[in-house]
């Protein structure tokens, strides 16, 4: 079946494409979510009109995230946290600590775009990508300290 994608689907298109799928991979998930149309002239023209809107929409999003990252490239965070001999954390720094250690300097990033591999557990500095967009990455110094008692 002939079909129009309405989004980006990984591994099939993207947004506007013209993709040959199977009948029941269309009927089934691709049209009772929206995320295709069928392949009629009417549609092609409505989806191209989507698509230029989406992609004013891009540009501008785009924009505002590398002004974002500019802005944090330089920014440092300092996370205090109890720690044992050897410098090993009496549990871990989280995605969620770096976020709201984050919010306190007035960067409101959510925790899902900020792309930790695996908790820290041990003391020192680390490079911590944030994605804030798919085509925009900055990187955070975060600072892990032992915290006073």
């Amino acid at each position: 079946m002939d079909l129009i994608l309405r989004e980006d689907i990984d591994k099939l298109g993207n947004r506007g494409d013209l993709v040959k799928v199977a009948d029941g991979y269309a009927r089934n998930y691709l049209l009772p979510k929206r995320l295709a149309v069928p392949a009629t002239e009417s549609n092609k023209k409505i989806v191209e009109q989507e698509r230029q809107g989406h992609l004013r929409r891009e540009v501008k999003l785009v924009g505002e995230a590398q002004d974002l990252a500019t802005l944090m490239s330089g920014a440092t965070v300092t996370i205090a946290q109890k720690a044992g001999e050897m410098d090993q954390l009496f549990g871990s720094v989280t995605s969620k600590d770096i976020a709201e250690a984050l919010e306190k300097q007035d960067y409101h990033i959510d925790r899902r775009k900020i792309q930790l591999a695996e908790p820290i557990r041990q003391l020192g500095e680390y490079k911590v990508p944030v994605r804030l967009h798919r085509d925009v990455t900055a990187e955070v110094l975060v600072n892990v300290v032992k915290e006073e008692e």
